[in-house]
């Protein structure tokens, strides 16, 4: 039982570690995306303020939106055949 637990925390840091990574990647791609929507066709008499606030605007709608929820599978899925796997194996 000990084991199943120590192995479930390591488990967790890893995945954090994997979540906040890939979260960051994702970020990313989306503001590259949305930097080259804007320069592609940038608006007559439009500044730099107006880019900000265009880029800020589409990562706000990122983070609502669902790609965002669905990285909170990188926790799930794992943990989740971990515990599976151990009770198969155990009660037989």
């Amino acid at each position: 039982m000990i084991a199943i637990l120590r192995l479930l925390v390591f488990a967790f840091i890893g995945l954090s570690v994997f979540y906040l990574l890939l979260g960051a990647y994702w970020r990313s791609l989306r503001r590259e995306a949305l930097e080259k929507q804007w320069d592609a066709a940038p608006p007559e008499g439009e500044g730099e303020s107006e880019r900000a606030a265009f880029i800020a605007k589409g990562m706000e709608a990122y983070e609502h939106g669902l790609k965002k929820k669905l990285l909170w599978l990188v926790y799930i899925i794992p943990m989740a055949l971990i515990v599976v796997i151990a009770y198969v194996q155990n009660y037989q």
